[in-house]
């Protein structure tokens, strides 16, 4: 890829995350490929949707949060506290950017098509849910683990914690790390007494 296309690529996902980030409302490829001060034709060649551009945007997030998961030495809660926690940090530093990935589709559906957004948040979360299930001695949940780590860490719900409600990044992750033990606890028990359909 030429170095200007590279250039316009990158100009336009920064520019997607910062709009989206520091308004409401719609925000159009017009928007984005001025703030990018790049034409809308030229936007329009990289990206066929706004929503293209944040998925990006969303993509470049999840790497962050991949290469910090990889990189950690801990196991088990322990990985998961940390993962989640870098999750919160990241998810408060996008801010808005991050909410406005909508699809009709659900997480689990979206994550086995292959959304590169979501299977690179996916690649980080692997490792800290299975050693987790292992460390309170439940079975593999493998996808059904990340569905209930997505549902408590979605960043819409995050924010409302810290914005809303007034909760810290630590209590907020604090709080969402129990709650999702407690979830897959309570999973597993029913997978355990019912059988699988």
């Amino acid at each position: 890829m030429r170095s200007d296309t590279q250039r316009n690529r990158r100009e336009l996902i920064k520019a997607a995350g910062q709009l989206f980030a520091s308004r409401r409302g719609p925000i159009s490829m017009t928007d984005v490929a001025k703030h990018a001060e790049i034409s809308t034709a030229t936007a329009y060649r990289h990206f066929p949707s706004v929503e293209d551009i944040l998925a990006e945007y969303r993509y470049g997030v999840g790497e962050k949060l991949r290469d910090f998961s990889l990189k950690q030495e801990s196991s088990g809660l322990e990985l998961l506290d940390a993962v989640s926690r870098k999750w919160v940090d990241l998810v408060t530093r996008h801010g808005g950017a991050m909410v406005h990935t909508r699809s009709g589709d659900g997480y689990l559906a979206r994550l086995r098509t292959g959304a590169f957004y979501l299977t690179v948040q996916a690649d980080a979360l692997e490792r800290p849910l299975r050693e987790t299930c292992d460390e309170l001695g439940l079975m593999p949940l493998g996808d059904e683990a990340m569905f209930l780590w997505n549902i408590l860490f979605d960043p819409r719900e995050i924010l409302d914690l810290i914005q809303t409600v007034g909760l810290s990044k630590e209590q907020t992750t604090a709080r969402l790390v129990s709650a999702l033990t407690g979830a897959m606890t309570g999973w597993n028990a029913d997978r355990s007494r019912s059988p699988e359909s």
